[in-house]
């Protein structure tokens, strides 16, 4: 009896021993800071792919047998991502907590790779604009949020029509692509006024890629990418607001925009609506009757909705409409060929875009197939009697209307496979621009065909755990087929080329914390009109037009960077340092130069220019120290020159030619400020600025003479107050108010009269403005 007794007693002794040894399990619960379960929290065991999500209350089981992992990865969305050490073959029980991404540092972005991937895993840096910078700048149009990224800045070019444009790393705007919905249907016409059309009602996030890109998106990305996301239906809320501001005193800016979305319960279908209505009266700065800001008039309307026949395919559709008038100069109230100058545009744009997306049944395999296209036409007026009565005068004035059509699409392919650890893309795109620009009276016509067959391939290649690379190409097959026409003048751009574009980024995490970031991309500019280009100007009460100069060669860059980033959180607090530096070469570089004057125009002739390089450093400070509480600040101290002294007035002498090595309107000093603080729920402050330093401005003095002068240096100081009144469950209301160029940094010399110099603009784009206004809806 006893023996039988001790063979049960060993018995049970070794299944027990046997059952604790199999028994490798982890398990606890995900929570925030404030002790609330965090759901759908992913959880990984670090080297496998091994995984689970928390429930509803935030717990989790993982299954730990076998394995020799010693740490897991735990993130969700809006949080900040963590490690946990584990032991390996054992039962664990574990609390873990996630502190709240207040500065975005984990979202998912597509302009690093044409795929998603997060911010902090991206081989290049990738910076985000998001609605709570819209919100915090009081901003209603993209071109008014810009500013606030390192190494980004938005100029106006023009007194009478309010041209802006947009400067990555000192370049001018037609250096940059600009994107819509990761799509280059943003033509070289849109930008030349489309910054101010696209409302920031309709815009979920605009990534900025610095530096070239021209591997993945083409031509014009020597200096980078401006990738607009249109807002996705995510759930299903609404907002409508009202922006009310007064410029000076003086003029009313009037804005009332809108959003809604809806998705379905079962998740297959959902559409968002977005409007934005615009309203803004003309602004005099110096009381001589002619306009510093332009009558404007902007209505556009868009939707952007999905359909998901299965969990592995998806159809995307977005469409806008944009219809905007606008006009400067004297005497707005009678017909534009009876006054002094007037500049005045009456723009419809219709842009659309169709995606299907299809994945294998493991998500290894993703085939994207799109396109988009866009569709503009313009009536402008530009010209006046330039302070004269004659017979003459005013028969080139009503002979100074034109007409402008514009057409962009591009169509292609996109194959993405993803291994294990690397993902190979692959893809081919088709682009098409045709313009038409007539002004009958100037004799100026501007008709141009391009086309392009693109192919691309790139490899990501995670070589080891914290280091991977992007090695990539594309090669780019161009037709450009201009003819120009301007007083007489007859030039043809004529050309059948092919460009390869390597590209190369490198991403080292050198701790958990500190990573290493290095790239080189080739991009080129082929000999065609850009904005600028199509942008007509007064000097002198003469027009100002761009022509294209004969035998124009290829433009090439090849683009470096490096970086450091520091990012941290010490618990709830997260700080992110960035510093860059980046070095482009450009060869051949298209300059326009103002060779000549007729007797009602003056003529720009683009050429190619000496070689220049620009380069410089971006620095970037964010620190966030609770979800009260975020700052930021960026800068970027920078040279832009040519190799030698550049032509930029040919007079009738040599002794008379302006000549400069800097790049005009360029400061080598330029930054920003955001800082937002809520000291309690329904309270928030926002404070912002923008500093601006001095830069070479070109002033033509009544049309005679180019002189070079340098302009004083400006901070932008800008406020907000809002407070959010809870009326219902799913209804908020919230009433704002604020001022922006509190300080009144502003230029003090602009030219006078009909014979002014309507480029000699710079520094911030408005005086001191009042904003004040209320927003209803469902919103967090």
């Amino acid at each position: 009896m006893n023996l039988f007794l001790l063979r049960s007693f060993l018995i049970i002794i070794c299944l027990g021993l046997g059952f604790k040894a199999s028994y490798s399990q982890i398990s606890g619960r995900v929570i925030t800071d404030k002790q609330e379960p965090i759901a759908n929290a992913t959880i990984l065991l670090e080297g496998t792919t091994i995984g689970t999500s928390t429930d509803s209350l935030g717990y989790f089981e993982l299954d730990n047998k076998n394995q020799s992992s010693r740490s897991i990865s735990v993130r969700a969305v809006g949080f900040q991502n963590a490690k946990k050490a584990i032991q390996p073959n054992a039962h664990e029980s574990l609390n873990i907590i996630l502190y709240e991404d207040n500065l975005n540092l984990n979202e998912v972005v597509v302009s690093a790779s044409r795929y998603g991937m997060e911010r902090k895993k991206a081989p290049v840096i990738v910076n985000v604009l998001s609605p709570k910078l819209f919100t915090a700048t009081q901003s209603v149009a993209m071109s008014e949020t810009l500013n606030y990224q390192p190494g980004v800045r938005v100029e106006n070019n023009c007194q009478n029509c309010g041209f802006t444009q947009v400067r990555l790393n000192g370049m001018e705007g037609a250096y940059s692509q600009i994107l819509i919905n990761s799509r280059s249907v943003f033509s070289a016409l849109n930008s030349v006024y489309g910054l101010d059309q696209i409302p920031t009602s309709m815009i979920d996030r605009i990534e900025v890629v610095r530096s070239g890109g021209s591997a993945l998106f083409g031509a014009n990305a020597i200096a980078g990418t401006i990738n607009i996301i249109t807002k996705d239906p995510v759930e299903n809320d609404w907002q409508i607001k009202s922006t009310n501001s007064i410029i000076d005193g003086q003029a009313w800016d009037n804005t009332i925009d809108f959003n809604t979305s809806y998705v379905d319960n079962d998740l297959k279908t959902g559409a968002t609506f977005y409007g934005m209505h615009r309203n803004r009266q003309a602004y005099d700065a110096n009381g001589d009757g002619f306009t510093e800001m332009t009558k404007l008039k902007n209505l556009t309307f868009g939707t952007k909705a999905f359909y998901k026949p299965s969990e592995f395919n998806k159809v995307t559709l977005d469409l806008s409409a944009l219809n905007e008038f606008r006009r400067g100069g004297d005497n707005l109230d009678k017909a534009p060929h009876f006054t002094d100058v007037t500049e005045q545009l009456r723009t419809n744009t219709f842009i659309g875009g169709l995606t299907y997306d299809q994945y294998s049944k493991d998500y290894k395999h993703k085939l994207s197939m799109y396109g988009s296209a866009q569709l503009t036409d313009r009536e402008s007026f530009y010209g006046g009697l330039g302070g004269g009565r004659s017979a003459q005068d005013s028969l080139l004035a009503s002979n100074s209307y034109g007409e402008t059509d514009d057409f962009a699409m591009v169509a292609g392919a996109q194959y993405t496979y993803t291994f294990e650890r690397d993902v190979i893309t692959a893809g081919v795109e088709y682009n098409n621009n045709r313009t038409k620009d007539n002004i009958p009276g100037y004799e100026r016509l501007i008709d141009q065909k391009t086309h392009g067959v693109g192919t691309y391939a790139q490899y990501e290649w995670n070589i080891l755990e914290n280091l991977k690379t992007l090695i990539g190409a594309r090669y780019d097959y161009t037709y450009v087929d201009g003819n120009y026409k301007l007083a007489g003048y007859n030039r043809k751009s004529s050309q059948n080329f092919g460009t390869f574009s390597p590209r190369f980024t490198l991403l080292y995490d050198i701790t958990d914390y500190l990573q290493f970031r290095g790239g080189y991309a080739r991009g080129f500019r082929a000999p065609q009109a850009f904005n600028e280009d199509m942008h007509v100007t007064s000097i002198g009460g003469q027009q100002v037009f761009v022509l294209i100069g004969e035998n124009l060669e290829t433009e090439y860059s090849n683009a470096y960077t490096g970086s450091l980033n520091f990012t941290k959180g010490f618990g709830p607090i997260q700080t992110s340092l960035l510093v860059e530096g980046f070095y482009t070469d450009l060869q051949n570089p298209f300059t326009n130069i103002m060779t000549s004057q007729d007797e009602n125009l003056i003529i720009q002739e683009m050429r190619n220019g000496t070689g220049a390089k620009v380069y410089g450093s971006n620095i970037e400070l964010n620190v966030a120290p609770s979800s009260k509480y975020t700052f930021q600040m960026g800068g970027t101290i920078q040279r832009s020159e040519f190799n030698d002294d550049q032509l930029l007035y040919e007079g009738a002498t040599p002794a008379e030619n302006i000549s400069s090595r800097r790049f005009v309107r360029t400061p080598n000093v330029y930054g920003y400020l955001n800082a937002n603080w809520k000291p309690l729920e329904p309270f928030s402050v926002d404070v912002t600025g923008v500093y601006t330093g001095s830069m070479i401005v070109p002033h033509v003095l009544e049309g005679e003479e180019m002189i070079l002068k340098t302009s004083p240096d400006f901070f932008e100081a800008n406020f907000r107050l809002g407070y959010t009144f809870s009326l219902k469950k799913e209804l908020s209301l919230e009433v704002f108010g604020g001022m922006q160029n509190v300080f009144n940094a502003f230029q003090k010399d602009f030219d006078r009269g009909a014979l002014r110099d309507s480029n000699y603009i710079y520094g911030p784009s408005r005086p001191r403005t009042i904003t004040f206004g209320i927003k209803i809806g469902h919103f967090h």
